[in-house]
């Protein structure tokens, strides 16, 4: 039963909240988001700190969200599983929030909170939903096919093509393998059924491939010696301000596709590079590869290029639209 002490400090605990719900809806209408989001670390930092001082156990929340409903009817976040969020989001920025945190909205916190472990990890993610806008469904896809895994891992030869030091930031815009889940293809599909369906799923195919790849084009014809050739799919990266060139083969990697790819590169830039263009880059992508047989195709080879594998799985849900954002996670 509780005591009369206990019943005086949650009275002063609960007048504190709503003082501070009072005070932060009026700061909503010039900065929702983060308005929003320092409110509910705020209740979720009293949440623990009463906690801890008085010993209140976890029906605590319970009474808690009862009386903010009571108090606070139109206001939406009361509920008791959003109250426990509250608290995991204090738990998770235990000296507050800081700026990246508050670009991001409350439904992608309580995602990174529910599907991620990990500071670091949590925070790779984060910096992804603010480099692309990412909706919450596409950062939970994106975290159920481990990106933070994939990312950075293509096998290549950047370091022996291109000014020292830049390897490694054009590596992180390339993936090994890449997923392509929203699609079906038969076994034996060939080369052009697989272009087809990344072609006619551009918006996902695109999101699969990241940050600053705007597609231009399939079968982009070049000529060169009297005779046409053409790239399977053709892409102008943003970032790195260069062309990339991807070519598809729905077998195993074999080493004459380097010598291909390094004629393509060569000829693309002679014919189309222009003076604010770094150097095309080639991307392979296979069925399957041996890694040893990669490295020693790429071994000598003057333009760059990447080898990686893609993954046909099972289909993502339709529903890839930005969500309405409310401030409950129910």
């Amino acid at each position: 039963m509780a005591t009369a002490k206990s019943q005086d400090k949650y009275q002063e605990f609960l007048s504190g909240l709503k003082t501070e719900i009072q005070t932060e809806q009026m700061k909503f209408v010039l900065s929702a988001n983060s308005q929003m989001l320092r409110l509910f670390w705020w209740i979720g930092h009293a949440i623990l700190r009463y906690r801890k001082t008085e010993g209140w156990g976890t029906k605590i929340i319970q009474r808690l969200s009862v009386d903010l409903k009571k108090a606070f009817p139109d206001f939406k976040g009361n509920s008791e599983r959003n109250l426990k969020y509250m608290r995991a989001f204090a738990l998770a920025y235990p000296v507050g929030l800081d700026v990246k945190s508050g670009k991001i909205s409350w439904y992608h916190h309580v995602t990174l909170l529910d599907k991620v472990k990990g500071e670091k990890l949590r925070r790779f993610y984060m910096e992804k939903v603010i480099e692309n806008g990412w909706s919450r469904d596409t950062l939970v896809h994106q975290i159920s096919s481990d990106l933070h895994l994939r990312q950075g891992k293509m096998q290549h030869n950047f370091a022996k093509t291109m000014p020292a030091g830049k390897s490694e930031l054009v590596e992180v815009f390339f993936k090994d393998p890449y997923i392509f889940d929203f699609f079906e293809l038969p076994q034996e599909a060939i080369e052009r059924e697989l272009e087809a369906a990344l072609v006619n799923h551009i918006y996902r195919f695109l999101l699969e491939m990241g940050d600053g790849f705007a597609f231009l084009g399939r079968q982009v014809q070049l000529e060169k010696g009297g005779q046409n050739y053409y790239l399977d799919l053709l892409f102008y990266h943003t970032k790195l301000h260069c062309h990339v060139i991807m070519e598809l083969k729905t077998g195993e990697f074999k080493p004459e596709y380097v010598g291909k790819m390094n004629f393509y590169l060569s000829a693309f830039d002679e014919d189309y590079r222009s003076v604010e263009d770094g150097p095309a880059i080639g991307i392979i992508l296979c069925k399957s590869k041996n890694k040893v047989t990669a490295e020693y195709a790429l071994r000598d080879v003057n333009n760059p290029i990447g080898i990686a594998v893609y993954n046909l799985t099972d289909a993502m849900p339709g529903n890839l639209e930005i969500p309405y954002i409310t401030t409950d996670a129910n």
